[in-house]
């Protein structure tokens, strides 16, 4: 008697975890997204660069996650404001330091401008979304 117990109980724990084990339909495997971009600014006495802009054919960055390293070369702490489809602001950039940023940039115009108004603001275009990074190597 004890053993048909077990038995019906081990089977009915294995018919719940095969049940609650086939949950394909709810999660997909979607491709990995775009790997992280890498770009600098710039925060000069006069204008404010972003860098690079471009890919290396000339066409626009693509959207995606963009991790931006920002050095203010001013004698005060500034933030930098990112206007355009996604709107972010930087924590202050303290005077003559260096910050770390990541904004999600999404296809569109950017307009990069320090709080200061004595400092020129800056465009740059990002364009349609990278390819998945599904099967490049990914190194920390």
């Amino acid at each position: 008697m004890r053993g048909r117990w077990r038995t019906a109980l081990l089977a009915a724990g294995a018919l719940a975890a095969l049940a609650a084990g086939c949950g394909a339909e709810d999660f997909p495997n979607d491709p990995r997204p775009p790997a992280p971009i890498e770009l600098t600014a710039r925060i000069g006495d006069e204008k404010v660069v972003v860098s690079p802009t471009q890919t290396q054919s000339g066409e626009p960055i693509g959207a995606g996650l963009a991790n931006v390293t920002i050095s203010n070369q001013t004698g005060d702490d500034v933030r930098l404001e990112f206007t355009g489809p996604a709107d972010e602001t930087t924590d202050p950039v303290i005077a003559n330091g260096v910050l770390e940023f990541k904004i999600d940039l999404e296809e569109g115009v950017y307009t990069v401008s320090a709080e200061d108004p004595r400092i020129d603001s800056t465009e740059f275009d990002v364009g349609p979304e990278r390819p998945s990074a599904q099967n490049d190597l990914l190194l920390p």
